[in-house]
């Protein structure tokens, strides 16, 4: 079992998987997700400002939100991010369509070249197979 303290609160919790914090703080976190995703639906030019200010919610939790893809603004949003890789503008992720390609292209040819390495041949199989015994 592992056993640690939430990020948010401070109280131990049986840690399973995710961000390191407590059931009680992840309901929360989801409740103040809900809250975001609606005011951006229903102000769809609001800026980063403007969200943080209006829903109490930190800045870095929504950019994490935005790169997780669980938030997509619209054409007509000042908020947008940067690709990674080639510094793109893009609505949500943390790559373009292009570079998600390439990534996509470049993964499935390296599978292709590079086949598993075979076992090395034993020259011969009963090597290392003898048992000694003692007598006193």
């Amino acid at each position: 079992m592992n056993v640690r303290n939430c990020k948010k609160c401070g109280k131990m919790f049986s840690y399973v998987a995710g961000p390191p914090i407590c059931a009680a703080c992840r309901e929360e976190m989801e409740k103040k997700f809900q809250e975001v995703k609606e005011y951006v639906r229903a102000n769809r030019a609001a800026s980063m400002n403007m969200i943080v200010e209006d829903c109490g919610v930190d800045q870095r939790q929504v950019e994490q939100w935005i790169r997780e893809e669980r938030l997509v603004f619209s054409d007509e949003s000042p908020i947008q991010l940067t690709c990674e890789t080639c510094g793109t503008r893009i609505a949500t992720g943390r790559y373009c369509e292009k570079c998600k390609k390439d990534q996509a292209n470049t993964f499935s040819a390296a599978g292709r070249q590079n086949p598993a390495p075979a076992a090395p041949e034993r020259k011969d199989a009963h090597s290392g197979s003898k048992m000694y015994t003692f007598k006193k």
